[in-house]
């Protein structure tokens, strides 16, 4: 039973990179579209398998969109046609040429397959990257792909969106127009690392990308663990220290590649792509595209978007939507992460009238419309409304400090002789959700009610007066704690919470058990592993008992506390299972701690810590 649920996750992980679409209107595109697969010879000679979508209409030139996945271009067979194909319905009516292709290593590609794949600067001779990849490929395809009018786009979700990333890096002079979407940028940031947190919820995930296929394949050669509880939080409370998930995964050479890297050490310093982006010289215009609420990927695509921005003078936009990974992908009418009501046609409006228009724009010789996206489009997660920016974060932001005071108060002021003390078990570490069941990765938890952890006596909870006016947050969060802990390690969470009116209304996605009356919406939330406070790459224990600075960055926000609501921030120090849990004692590599090194300790909060926001005042909402 668990291993079909394993199965029903992926699909629906599936389904926000790529393969499904939804509705399209009766379009059917083995109509109006030709199919052809090809092996694109690259230069070192291996083949990679690739699946070509020709618009029947033959009367015109049409711009190529290329997609490089990991997750299989299927259907295979030329007399074999997805539901879909392209970025979204209204530009697979439009006509576009479409190419999936099958990154090397996986699926019908040939080649052996690396996660994250090392950029290199400076080839020689036959050296090979995904950028190569890219190059020799579009190459091919303008070469050889009939009634193509030159210009080149890629786009793509999460690992996808790496892709496109990535050919940004490929130079090659066709590539007009780029769409990373979630786009990964670090693992050690994103996806299985948080600040050198390992995501221990994401262990599922790990079977998809640590198995080498022995050639080209139409099959799954990897295999998902088969959990022998539906109970996920004691499923993971009974496999600590984390070498007791070693048998599931005897052969992943991606669960070893985690085990032995703990560290932001050099192997993954080079598999980052976000420092690429600051000195290669960038041509194509960019939209990076990213979901508010996405539990994988927000580091990626922010850090993309204002790399970029920093180094680059080419036309870069930023669209950041109510979404959680992928969501702006879907077809739903009702948009909701978990249990919060967002509005009504929010993906549709970013399909038709951004994404869209940001590749006609850039893709189509006749289109007049160079510039006529804004800088930013991001979404009020608060007054649910889109904000068109000149800049992001906004220009107007002023900078507001909340120190953690005492009686469970925000302060403007800094207490330094107050301390909150709590006790961190690991035999009992604060769940991050009420849901105990598997997920294949986590997602409604970025919006989940939080009044079930403000309960709890390792919570840490502070928060301001009820808001007699507008707040809105907008831009880069900062946590600068001021702690200390009775152990030699241990981890620090952030949450930033809006607290709803007593009387606010329920809505269909709610549960009954919890209603919007004083619903504690998480708006972001962030970990620090606190051994890399002073560097991720040279970890380090804690003094006991000796205070010490725990500063780190929480992603963007753009949220409006309302009147009538009211800002809260919890801190606590497990997050389980979201999180591995810490042995509070240090160890070199918690990957390989023993059940003596997991210890209870005290921490402190001193009364000088506070967490820094980016906000718009009052008499300056307006760009």
């Amino acid at each position: 039973m668990i291993h079909q649920k394993v199965i029903q996750l992926l699909l629906v992980f599936l389904f926000f990179h790529g393969f499904a679409f939804g509705q399209t209107d009766n379009f059917s595109v083995k109509e109006n579209y030709n199919k052809k697969e090809v092996q694109i010879t690259m230069r070192d000679g291996i083949k990679l398998h690739t699946s070509i979508y020709t618009p029947k209409d033959t009367s015109r030139e049409y711009p190529i969109l290329l997609q490089r996945t990991p997750y299989s271009c299927r259907p295979y067979g030329e007399e074999n046609f997805p539901r879909k194909i392209g970025p979204n319905k209204k530009m697979m009516q439009a006509g576009y040429i479409v190419v999936y292709q099958d990154v090397r290593g996986r699926w019908m590609s040939e080649g052996s397959y690396d996660n994250m794949r090392p950029f290199i600067p400076k080839k020689k001779k036959n050296q090979i990257d995904e950028a190569s990849d890219t190059y020799d490929t579009i190459e091919w395809l303008v070469n050889n792909v009939p009634n193509n009018n030159g210009r080149v786009g890629t786009w793509g979700i999460s690992y996808p969106g790496f892709y496109a990333t990535y050919s940004l890096l490929a130079n090659h002079p066709a590539l007009k127009a780029v769409s990373p979407q979630a786009c990964i940028g670090d693992f050690f940031f994103d996806d299985f690392h948080h600040n050198g947190a390992y995501m221990l919820s994401y262990w599922m995930a790990t079977a998809l990308f640590g198995e080498q296929h022995d050639g080209p394949t139409q099959k799954a050669w990897y295999n998902f663990p088969k959990p022998d509880t539906p109970d996920a939080y004691q499923f993971y409370l009974d496999h600590t220290p984390l070498s007791k998930l070693d048998p599931y995964y005897k052969d992943n050479f991606f669960w070893q590649q985690l085990k032995e890297h703990p560290n932001y050490d050099s192997f993954w310093q080079k598999r980052g792509i976000i420092q690429h982006l600051k000195s290669q010289k960038i041509k194509p215009a960019v939209m990076t595209v990213g979901g508010l609420f996405d539990a994988e990927d927000l580091y990626g695509p922010f850090n993309t978007y204002k790399t970029i921005e920093a180094h680059q003078n080419n036309k870069n936009t930023l669209v950041f939507g109510p979404w959680s990974h992928g969501g702006w992908a879907s077809t739903k009418k009702r948009q909701a992460v978990g249990e919060v009501f967002f509005g009504e046609n929010i993906s549709q409006f970013f399909q038709e009238e951004v994404e869209t228009q940001f590749f006609e724009q850039h893709l189509k010789t006749d289109n007049k419309k160079r510039n006529s996206l804004p800088e930013a489009l991001v979404y009020d997660t608060g007054l649910k409304k889109w904000d068109s920016l000149s800049a992001w974060p906004p220009k107007q932001t002023k900078k507001m400090q909340f120190y953690l005071a005492d009686k469970n108060q925000l302060s403007t002021s800094p207490k330094a002789e107050k301390k909150h003390r709590f006790i961190s078990d690991p035999l009992k570490p604060v769940p991050y959700s009420e849901d105990l069941n598997f997920r294949f990765t986590p997602r409604p938890y970025m919006t989940g009610d939080q009044r079930f952890a403000a309960k709890r006596p390792d919570v840490l909870v502070f928060e301001t007066d009820v808001l007699q006016e507008e707040l809105k947050l907008s831009g880069e969060i900062m946590a600068k704690l001021k702690v200390a802990t009775t152990g030699s390690a241990a981890d620090w969470v952030v949450k930033i919470i809006d607290v709803h009116p007593p009387k606010a209304k329920n809505h269909k996605e709610n549960n009954k058990a919890r209603p919007m009356g004083n619903y504690h919406m998480m708006v972001r939330s962030e970990v620090l592993r606190g051994r890399f406070r002073n560097s991720f790459a040279k970890p380090e224990p804690f003094v006991p008992h000796k205070k010490t600075d725990v500063n780190f960055v929480i992603q963007d926000i753009n949220h409006t506390f309302k009147p009538g609501h009211k800002l809260q921030i919890q801190v606590q120090s497990t997050w389980f299972p979201l999180i591995d849990i810490n042995p509070q004692n240090y160890v070199e590599n918690i990957f390989k701690a023993k059940e003596s090194d997991f210890e209870a300790q005290e921490h402190t909060v001193f009364g000088d810590s506070y967490i820094e926001f980016d906000y718009i005042p009052q008499t300056n909402k307006a760009e």
